[in-house]
């Protein structure tokens, strides 16, 4: 399988089960797709923002379902295999992605393996074991989350001094060299996790001191309260 990013914004998901599983996969997919649960019944579980409709899932309501609703993905999250058989066949018939919980990562039933994630936006990463072993991926998963804890924020501050050089014209290798500096960064990293928001004066000092040390300035005495990032980095800065 190859892993991809998939932007659900403007897409319809069809999840088939109103249990647990059910319940999960809505919820995963809410946070953006617009999602419709179908199940008779549904278990006292939160299914995010999805809408639930209960009615009898069977194969010619599931062709009239996908039929209407046109969903990029279909997910079969049954306990019947003869339900999730037909949920599989209208996805496929209609040309939907497929994703079926009881037969996770046997190729000949999905099309799509849900990997675990670990989420702080806009960063987001995701293990997967290709469906063989959902308690590996679990286990991996929560081993990196502390790793991405500051991510996202991370990626907010490096997005904005991109943008802050490339405007004031600092050379592309000086621009990359300085933002892969700021990434590895353990106090720049240290910062941003303990700071109230991604404009606290210790995120701006951490960030400005390594940018300095990049573009030599450590040598020249260090930035000038004054300075921007991109002054920081410019050329004249370099001995």
């Amino acid at each position: 399988m190859i892993p991809l990013a998939l932007d659900f914004s403007e897409e319809a998901v069809l999840v088939v089960g109103g249990g647990p599983v059910g319940a999960r996969k809505a919820r995963r997919f809410a946070r953006e797709a617009r999602v419709i649960v179908l199940s008779p019944a549904f278990a006292d579980a939160d299914f995010g923002d999805a809408e639930l409709v209960r009615t009898a899932a069977d194969a010619d309501a599931l062709d009239d379902w996908v039929g209407r609703l046109d969903p990029a993905l279909v997910v079969a999250a049954t306990d019947d295999a003869d339900v999730n058989d037909a949920a599989v066949e209208a996805a496929r018939s209609a040309g939907a992605l497929v994703n079926r919980a009881d037969h996770a990562g046997d190729r000949a039933f999905d099309d799509v393996a849900v990997p675990a994630t670990v989420r702080d936006d806009p960063v987001t990463v995701a293990v997967s074991t290709g469906g063989s072993s959902p308690a590996l991926a679990k286990h991996l998963r929560e081993r990196i989350e502390d790793a991405v804890t500051g991510a996202g924020a991370m990626a907010e501050l490096t997005a904005a001094l991109r943008e802050s050089l490339q405007d004031a014209a600092v050379p592309p290798r000086r621009r990359r060299d300085a933002v892969r500096a700021v990434v590895r960064s353990e106090p720049v990293w240290k910062a941003l996790r303990s700071a109230d928001t991604k404009d606290d004066q210790e995120v701006d000092d951490a960030v400005r001191r390594v940018v300095a040390d990049v573009a030599g300035d450590a040598v020249s005495g260090g930035p000038r309260e004054d300075e921007t990032l991109a002054d920081v980095v410019d050329e004249e800065h370099i001995p």
